[in-house]
C-alpha cells in the first residue's frame, strides 16, 4: 500500500484511546448503540429520522485484536489508528443508511453493494465496571471485498481517502507489504463460526413466507472457511472515523465530569484533539 497516511510522529494517540480501551477490556462483551440516519417514510413531517441498535466493538482499524483461532494471515504492524470497528451484514438496514446519508446519498440498493458510505453516526459505550459513558459522533465507512479490486470506485475512494487521514504511520518500510483486503480477510477470521455463519442467514428483515435462497442460507449455519463465497459476499466490517469524543465519569458522584475530545487538526500539540473540562 503506498503511504497516503500521516506520519506517527505528525499525529500521535488520541489522548483518550488508553482509557478507552482499558474500559473496554473490563467489559464481558463490549456491546455499543450504534445510531444511524434514515430517510423518514413518505408523509412523515421531518425528513430523517432516527435508528438504533447494539452492535459490538471489534477493536481499533489496523489493530486487530489476537485471536488465536484466526488462520488468516495477518498484516505486518504498519499502521495504528484512532478508528473504532464493528462488523455487520450488507443486507441489514444500517448499511444503506450510512450510504445514504453520506456524501454519494446512494439512492438505489446496487449502490450500497461495495465499499463505501459516510453517513453520520453515534456510538454510546456505557462501561459499568468503570461507571462510564463513552459516546463516540462521527462518520462510518463500509469496507466490502471490492476495496483492493475496484480502485476506479468512487465509494473504494472516499473510504481510503477519509480513513487513511487518520492512519498513523508506524513502519514505513513496510508499508508496501500493508494490504486492505488482508486486513478484512483477518477481520473475518476473528469472528466465531457462528458469527461468520450468520452471514450465510436468510435476508434479515424479510418475511419467513418469502422465497429466498434455501440452499445456501440457513439458520444458526456455522462457517470455519475464510473465503466462504456466500458469507463474504455479505460480511462487511464498519469504520468509525470519530469527531468527538466524550468520556462521563460518573464512578464518584462527588468528583463527576464529562470530558469532551473533539478532533481539530490544527491542534498537532495535542494529537489533533482539543480537550474540554465539563460538569456531567
Amino acid at each position: 500500500m503506498s503511504s497516503t497516511a500521516p506520519d506517527a510522529s505528525v499525529l500521535p494517540k488520541a489522548p483518550w484511546k488508553s482509557l478507552f480501551n482499558q474500559h473496554i477490556s473490563k467489559m464481558e462483551s463490549p456491546e455499543f448503540v450504534l445510531g444511524t440516519v434514515a430517510a423518514a417514510p413518505q408523509g412523515s413531517t421531518v425528513p430523517y429520522v432516527p435508528r438504533v441498535r447494539y452492535c459490538i466493538f471489534r477493536g481499533f482499524w489496523t489493530e486487530l485484536p489476537e485471536n488465536k483461532h484466526n488462520d488468516a494471515e495477518r498484516n505486518p504492524k504498519v499502521y495504528e489508528s484512532d478508528c473504532p470497528t464493528f462488523t455487520t451484514d450488507v443486507r441489514m438496514e444500517k448499511v444503506g443508511q450510512l450510504f445514504g446519508t453520506g456524501a454519494g446519498h446512494a439512492e438505489s440498493n446496487e449502490q450500497t453493494q461495495g465499499s463505501g458510505g459516510g453517513g453520520p453516526i453515534e456510538a454510546v459505550y456505557w462501561v459499568k465496571e468503570a461507571g462510564t459513558q463513552w459516546r463516540i459522533k462521527g462518520k462510518a465507512y463500509v469496507v466490502g471485498n471490492d476495496i483492493e479490486e475496484n480502485e476506479d470506485s468512487s465509494g473504494v475512494r472516499t473510504v481510503k481517502s477519509e480513513v487513511c487521514k487518520r492512519m498513523r504511520v508506524l513502519d514505513q518500510e513496510k508499508e508496501k507489504d500493508w494490504s486492505w483486503s488482508r486486513e478484512l480477510t483477518a477481520s473475518f477470521g476473528n469472528q466465531s463460526p457462528g458469527i461468520k455463519g450468520s452471514f450465510k442467514a436468510p435476508p434479515p428483515g424479510r418475511p419467513t413466507t418469502e422465497a429466498h435462497d434455501d440452499k445456501n442460507l440457513e439458520l444458526g449455519a456455522k462457517v470455519d472457511d475464510l473465503h466462504d463465497e456466500v458469507a463474504r459476499k455479505n460480511f462487511r466490517l464498519v469504520i468509525i472515523v470519530p469527531e468527538s469524543v466524550e468520556q462521563t465519569d460518573l464512578s464518584d458522584p462527588s468528583k463527576a465530569r464529562r470530558y469532551l475530545y473533539t478532533f481539530d487538526e490544527s491542534a498537532r500539540a495535542n494529537a489533533g484533539w482539543r480537550t474540554q473540562e465539563l460538569w456531567p
